[in-house]
């Protein structure tokens, strides 16, 4: 109750946890705003919606972390390559950093 004696409804938001998220959290964040209002309004109103942004970029972050070595073995992409020609290295770690994030946004973010 105020200091008038009016009932004021209490609207602050839940949750409490800091947010930590970087790229892959923004742009769930985006996404579901876009594409996904209820969810989106949902998650903000059960004061969520920093927890979950959280856990997709970790969750990305970690996979990224994982694909990107074990793609650059299977394509026989190392450190002698490097040493031979560092423009068709840097051009082949690109490519398969791209092809991960493309796994990792339509696995996480776009799901």
């Amino acid at each position: 109750m105020g200091d008038d004696g009016i009932y004021y409804p209490d609207l602050t938001v839940g949750g409490g946890e800091k947010p930590h998220y970087g790229k892959y959290g923004m742009l769930r964040k985006s996404y579901l705003k876009e594409h996904h209002g209820g969810l989106y309004s949902f998650l903000l109103l059960s004061g969520n919606l920093t927890a979950h942004l959280n856990e997709i970029d970790d969750a990305a972050n970690a996979q990224m972390e994982l694909l990107v070595p074990q793609m650059m073995e299977k394509e026989g992409i190392d450190e002698a390559m490097k040493a031979q020609d560092q423009l068709a290295w840097l051009g082949a770690v690109n490519n398969i950093r791209n092809a991960a994030e493309e796994i990792v946004l339509e696995a996480l973010v776009y799901a």
